[in-house]
């Protein structure tokens, strides 16, 4: 497996940006490469998104420079374990509410002694056998990225415990599902829920794990970057074309 430079970036201190991915063009994610972004997560859990599209997607990343984290659908060894094989840098992981939950997610990731991947070197993370195997497993234990998603309550009064667990790389805040736990659904920016999401980021810090989280606008990013969040998801392909096509047509019709 190859050298994995967002998790380098990220343990030099380094703060880094990346888009959610819906589109299933290959195109899309060399454009995010060639725009600048350090990341693309190709989400599985929300889209229309394929184990087969993510493949070459995940194809197009490395062509393009950029690191492909993927989103799976769900805390499942086979969905985490199918997309290790076809290449993916990292996973993000929903729905991480204890200890049990973060436990299985290292599990699903990590070959032995650090976890209980199923072992199959005959996949394009090991260059379809051609790499060699010893090297292979080493090397996916010590390169692939573990990113957790924090989004609800329940997680975040557990989440002591959940740091207690060796292999995560990245607690990532989910701000819409928080808010959605919190009884105000969609009001990310609302003072309860930036209470809630400052606490996770001072304990992650004090425990020296890196904290990711989404932002829809430049401003409300760069408020979440001064307060020490790292792996920085800048809104939606869907979205940031959509807002970019609305701006266009705004000024040719008031023109």
């Amino acid at each position: 497996m190859k050298k994995n430079i967002l998790k380098e970036a990220l343990q030099n201190g380094k703060t880094v940006f990346g888009p959610f991915l819906k589109f299933t063009d290959p195109a899309v994610v060399e454009i995010m490469g060639h725009a600048g972004f350090d990341f693309v997560i190709i989400d599985q859990e929300h889209g229309p998104i394929s184990t087969q599209n993510t493949q070459n997607m995940i194809r197009a990343a490395e062509a393009a420079g950029i690191t492909p984290i993927v989103r799976v659908d769900k805390n499942e060894e086979t969905s985490i374990l199918r997309v290790l094989d076809i290449g993916a840098h990292g996973v993000e992981i929903p729905q991480i509410n204890c200890k049990g939950d973060a436990i299985q997610a290292v599990n699903s990731v990590k070959y032995s002694p650090q976890g209980f991947r199923g072992v199959c070197r005959y996949v394009r993370a090991a260059n379809y056998s051609s790499m060699d195997k010893f090297q292979y497993f080493e090397s996916a234990n010590k390169e692939t990225m573990i990113i957790t998603h924090i989004e609800g309550i329940k997680g975040i009064d557990n989440l002591d415990e959940i740091l207690s667990v060796k292999g995560i790389d990245v607690i990532f805040i989910g701000p819409y599902d928080l808010s959605q736990s919190l009884g105000i659904p969609g009001k990310v920016n609302d003072p309860l829920v930036e209470l809630k999401m400052k606490e996770v980021i001072t304990k992650c810090r004090k425990n020296n794990i890196a904290v990711g989280t989404f932002a829809d606008d430049t401003e409300t990013a760069k408020f979440w970057v001064s307060l020490g969040v790292q792996y920085m998801s800048f809104s939606v392909d869907v979205g940031i074309l959509c807002n970019a096509c609305s701006g266009i047509f705004d000024e040719l019709k008031n023109k």
